[in-house]
């Protein structure tokens, strides 16, 4: 139970492990080119982005004008609106 609690605080210490929280994280002080804010997360063996730490980190971009993750290949990995930095801008 103990080492599970350990566990847990250094996942939620590390702002590799991919959450809303850690990507806000990153974006404060994230390097951005050609219109995407590039982020890094740790990925499991199957590439896929990972909650938990992991022993392979991947580069991410984020699009803040539609709210989209994209891989190193550019596939998207994720889409929320939460993301999108101009969500509302041009509705009356």
């Amino acid at each position: 139970m103990a080492s599970s609690l350990a566990e847990t605080l250094a996942t939620s210490a590390d702002r590799h492990c991919f959450s809303d929280e850690n990507l806000r994280t990153q974006l404060e002080t994230a390097e951005t080119r050609l219109g995407y804010n590039i982020v890094h997360f740790y990925v499991d063996e199957h590439g896929v982005i990972s909650k938990i730490a992991t022993s392979t980190l991947e580069t991410f971009y984020l699009s803040p004008s539609g709210g989209t993750l994209r891989d190193k290949n550019m596939n998207i990995v994720q889409y929320s609106a939460r993301y999108d930095m101009y969500k509302g801008i041009g509705k009356l």
